[in-house]
């Protein structure tokens, strides 16, 4: 199939190079984006509340908004990744974000909020399932685990910049019409990752799935170099079928991609989103400056996962984090007349368990699916993961305001539980230095 001899290598064996610089900074930036576009909404909404006339039941939509979008344009994506190519999508969808995000500016209702806030949602699903997956395609073997799991510590320093930002705004914020100028300010890193991203070229495994060998050959000729050429494995690619994900081979990769996502990003969402209402419901001093320093712990949390997730096995990763997690939240609904010192400790703890978890949420359900069908993976495993994102932002405020702050900590703990079973029962190991122990016939349990 090649034209460059015998001598030629797949280019995933390539050495990194300007295109792999390109892509990955392409995509860090619109982790960076996607992050900070979530992350400003809960403290813009804390500013709101007056001006807007936001009462629990908005706030828990306004803050579900992108999470809803995120399922739906996930799932959507995910199906038209694999069917049309992942390049164009990939830039797209952050022209769309960075307009959404400006748009914010000039609504006067909370009901327009929220659809702007689920539109906003779509555009960053679409970003998460074909970002995820070019440069999946795209970064060379050796460096892959490292990049992929680096999309996610870029995805922190959003989210985390954001609050940052919207509490050094807090004069402007808490003026009639401030909230607005906070909110929009995601249109920044927007329009930085969008002029990273214009001339990115097309996933070559893609398109030799689709039978395109010359054009993939031409794009690494021209990007890699004459002396590299496609793995041999893209020759034998079968048809791509959604619903292939459901078939015996791969649905309990399904299931668990989906729950292990869903019941991660619940609690981070459901705490994160609100965090100015749980440290004040928590009767922990000074909410917004506490909730910097729980912030600064969630960046800890993922440089100490990304030094972990290679040392120990997806496994193992997936159940201590989240038994931790539930176990140091259940401290905290036990002992309800904890000191607040002592609650904020136990807080900022949590933060750094869970925070340490979602390092393996974008690598590891693309190791969970073949290039066929992975971008329908992705997207399937995000959209199910916006289930939980969604629930925890709308119900926290909600279930806070009728039955209060334990019994809203107390549904974390159960997703937490239910996603470590789940993930002890059927999660595979993925990781390429344990996965053989499992083919030589030892058991998978950690």
């Amino acid at each position: 199939m090649t034209q460059t001899g015998q001598q030629s290598l797949s280019y995933e064996l390539a050495p990194y190079s300007r295109i792999h610089r390109k892509l990955t900074y392409g995509s860090f930036a619109g982790q960076i984006c996607d992050g900070y576009t979530l992350g400003i909404v809960g403290i813009s909404l804390s500013y709101a509340v007056t001006s807007l006339g936001l009462s629990s039941f908005w706030m828990g939509v306004c803050g579900a908004g992108s999470m809803l979008g995120i399922l739906f344009g996930s799932l959507i994506t995910g199906s038209i990744t694999d069917r049309i190519g992942r390049k164009h999508i990939f830039v797209f969808a952050m022209a769309l974000s960075v307009i959404l995000a400006i748009m914010q500016f000039f609504v006067t209702t909370p009901l327009q909020l929220a659809i702007l806030r689920f539109a906003l949602g779509m555009a960053i699903g679409a970003d998460y399932t074909a970002g995820i997956t070019l440069l999946s395609e795209w970064t060379p073997t050796a460096q892959r685990e490292r990049i992929m799991s680096l999309l996610l510590v870029n995805w922190t320093i959003g989210y985390v910049i954001a609050y940052i930002v919207g509490f050094l705004m807090i004069d402007i914020g808490q003026t009639e019409n401030g909230w607005r100028w906070v909110i929009c300010t995601s249109a920044i890193p927007g329009i930085i990752a969008l002029c990273i991203r214009i001339g990115s070229p097309e996933s070559p495994i893609w398109l030799a799935s689709k039978q395109r060998f010359d054009e993939a050959l031409a794009i690494i000729h021209r990007y890699i170099g004459e002396g590299f050429t496609l793995p041999q494995a893209t020759e034998k690619q079968q048809k791509t079928s959604w619903f292939r994900l459901f078939s015996k081979e791969l649905r309990a990769n399904t299931l668990v991609g989906g729950v292990h996502f869903a019941c991660q990003v619940l609690p981070f969402y459901a705490i994160g989103i609100f965090l100015p209402l749980v440290l004040s419901t928590l009767q922990i001093d000074n909410p917004y400056a506490s909730g910097v320093l729980y912030n600064a712990f969630t960046i800890i949390g993922v440089l100490i996962g990304l030094w972990l997730m290679s040392r120990i096995s997806r496994r193992a990763f997936l159940l201590w984090t989240f038994y931790g997690a539930a176990a140091i939240l259940t401290v905290m609904t036990v002992w309800q007349d904890m000191p607040g010192y002592v609650a904020l400790f136990l807080l900022t703890a949590f933060s750094l368990v869970l925070s340490i978890s979602i390092v393996i949420e974008f690598i590891y359900p693309s190791e969970l699916f073949p290039t066929e069908v992975r971008g329908s993976g992705v997207g399937f495993s995000i959209a199910v993961s916006r289930i939980g994102a969604a629930s925890g932002a709308f119900l926290l405020p909600i279930v806070n305001e009728h039955f209060g702050i334990y019994a809203a900590l107390g549904g974390c703990i159960a997703a937490l539980l239910f996603g470590g079973i789940i993930c002890q029962i059927y999660a595979p190991e993925t990781s390429p230095r344990f996965a053989h122990k499992t083919k030589t016939g030892m058991s998978q349990k950690t």
